[in-house]
């Protein structure tokens, strides 16, 4: 049977004149002064410049050794490291005051030895959360503002020298303010589906918008008060469209019981593992403990106590100083609150619009009650207010009396709020003088641009106040964490170290030595039954002032050898103990004769 003859191949005209595929290339915007949600293509080069700025930030806070100088950084590395290098790993080495979603984060990178050492672990997963952040506030910022004015909100957040400190440490505000913003703009964006009755769009912002909260409340306990404000305002918004509500109960339910779901396990969690639901608040290591321990005897509560009046002022003057270069803070406060007033002016004209028009350099800019959802911005505020009167949450800053530094970086909490609303306040500023004057009022923006540039370098210049306090309070715990590790580094290998990890955990880590080798609070039962014979069960004892150590080597000091006393300015004094009476246990033989 003969072949078939084979057909001849396409001509160039031929695939030439076949349909092509729609070209997926980004397409310049038509519309630039439309005020919309943000595009995956627009929001991409903020998001990028982001990565570039927080490397360049590791590098240089890397390289001067600013990544371990908080000692609540140190410890939440501690934290996330021993719930898996433990003698009794479990849930209960979360610890029951600090909320565990940072821990939790951090622990793909803790076990690397060398990044727990370096501060690396905590500093990848903050910079994560910072470039979400920065993504998340060009995204929340397009919802009220045009492109050149979101890009200038966005700047202003992502320059913040505070900020990109922060982002290279294992502090928990980056990841806070990447919630407080992606929180903000769902619910905005869900808000806005139920006003337009939107039904495909609502049940799975509902969904994510709960797990975000869940997120929020495992984070700080801010997080609390706005999961709770989220939870209301979504409420109300469904409530007032019944026939919709009836069709998402189910969607709102789940919603609901994630919702729900944050407090009250960590109220279990408290309760099953330190028999006291409210440990965290009343605790040995709650704030009000701390505030204490730390008050010295005799002396007044902090400035604040039970007076919202100083509470506020400090608050506020904080979130100033950590927003704004020398004493132009009360500019960028002065310019947020009238860009808050003209913004609810703005909405309560047009209450009853749905969507967002386009304006050209003249006209107003209406917007919809779905807008006020960015007010949730400014719910640090009478949070802080509340700690600082009523929470024994002092905060001090240099420049108001006592002149010290202490919680300054919880003002940054409210850098999204300033930054947002300042930039709506100047883009108002230039819509107004555009109506006489269009060529000065485009230099606005450009000029704005500018300070913010000038404002970052001159924070830098200045050192910035966060940067500041981690440097002040670290003086004296940092050299004698040292001198504790360079004695830990001459222990032999692997033998068992009686010490309290909770208050010097940075002197294991600067040693590299794992947790658990030590005999420590974390683990109750083995802890205990070595402060009743240190020198048995244990070849060094390591006490520190009059923590629970050292008062079991005042009541059992037989067969423990004094090695040297370690004393610096500013810190208890830590005492090392050799054991004359350690055995270690024998090895264990797996070898079984055979018969």
């Amino acid at each position: 049977m003969p072949r078939p003859k084979p057909t001849a191949s396409k001509t160039a005209a031929e695939i030439l004149a076949r349909p092509s595929r729609p070209s997926r290339r980004y397409k310049p915007d038509p519309f630039p002064d439309l005020i919309r949600p943000a595009t995956r293509e627009e929001t991409m080069p903020a998001a990028l410049a982001s990565v570039i700025l927080s490397f360049v930030a590791l590098i240089l806070c890397y390289s001067h050794g600013y990544l371990l100088l908080y000692g609540d950084a140190v410890a939440h590395l501690g934290i996330a490291r021993r719930i898996l290098d433990n003698r009794n790993p479990s849930l209960i080495q979360l610890g029951g005051v600090w909320l565990p979603l940072p821990h939790l984060v951090m622990l793909p990178f803790i076990q690397n030895i060398t990044w727990w050492q370096n501060g690396l672990a905590g500093a990848w997963p903050s910079m994560i959360f910072y470039i979400l952040a920065v993504a998340g506030m060009y995204r929340l910022a397009r919802r009220i503002l045009v492109p050149r004015w979101a890009f200038a909100a966005t700047a202003f957040f992502a320059l913040n020298p505070n900020l990109l400190y922060l982002a290279t440490t294992a502090m928990t505000e980056p990841l806070f303010l990447a919630l407080l913003i992606w929180l903000t703009l769902l619910t905005l964006e869900c808000v806005a589906a139920i006003r337009t009755s939107d039904l495909p769009k609502i049940p799975s912002k509902l969904i994510l918008i709960g797990f975000l909260i869940l997120a929020a409340v495992y984070t700080r306990y801010d997080g609390w008060i706005l999961g709770a404000a989220i939870w209301l305002i979504l409420t109300w918004s469904l409530l007032g469209n019944r026939d919709l509500f009836r069709k998402l109960i189910p969607s709102f339910t789940i919603f609901t019981v994630i919702t729900v779901f944050g407090p009250i396990s960590w109220l279990a969690f408290n309760q099953h593992y330190f028999h006291d639901y409210l440990d965290f608040m009343r605790g040995p290591y709650s704030a009000y403990a701390i505030d204490q321990r730390t008050k010295p005897p005799g002396s007044q509560h902090h400035r604040g106590w039970h007076n919202p009046f100083w509470a506020i002022l400090f608050y506020t003057r904080t979130a100033q100083v950590d927003s704004t270069f020398w004493e132009l803070g009360f500019l960028t406060m002065a310019s947020a609150l009238t860009g808050l007033w003209l913004f609810w002016k703005q909405v309560a004209a047009h209450a009853h619009e749905s969507v967002l028009y386009t304006r050209d350099a003249v006209a107003s800019i209406p917007y919809g009650r779905e807008a006020l959802v960015t007010l949730l911005l400014w719910l640090p505020v009478p949070f802080y207010v509340y700690s600082i009167s009523w929470g024994s949450v002092p905060i001090f800053i240099p420049n108001l009396w006592p002149h010290a530094f202490y919680n300054s970086r919880y003002g940054m909490e409210l850098l999204p709020a300033l930054a947002l609303f300042a930039a709506f306040a100047f883009s108002a500023i230039e819509t107004r003088v555009a109506a006489s004057k269009p060529i000065q009022a485009r230099l606005i923006q450009p000029i704005t641009l500018l300070l913010i540039c000038v404002n970052t370098v001159g924070m830098i210049y200045a050192i910035p106040l966060v940067l500041r306090e981690a440097q002040h309070n670290s003086l004296t715990r940092i050299p004698f964490e040292k001198s504790i590790a360079e004695q830990l580094e001459a222990f032999p290998k692997g033998v068992p170290i009686l010490m309290v990890n909770s208050d010097h955990v940075g002197a294991l880590q600067q040693a590299g030595i794992p947790l658990k080798q030590t005999i420590n609070e974390n683990d109750y039962d083995s802890f205990q039954a070595a402060l009743a014979a240190p020198a048995e069960k244990a070849a060094y004892v390591i006490s520190i002032g009059d923590d629970s150590v050292s008062k079991a080597v005042a009541e059992h000091p037989e067969n423990l050898t004094e090695l040297v006393v370690l004393c610096t300015t500013g810190q208890s004094c830590a005492r090392v103990y050799k054991s004359e009476a350690y055995k270690p246990p024998p090895p264990k033989n797996n070898y079984e004769p055979q018969h």
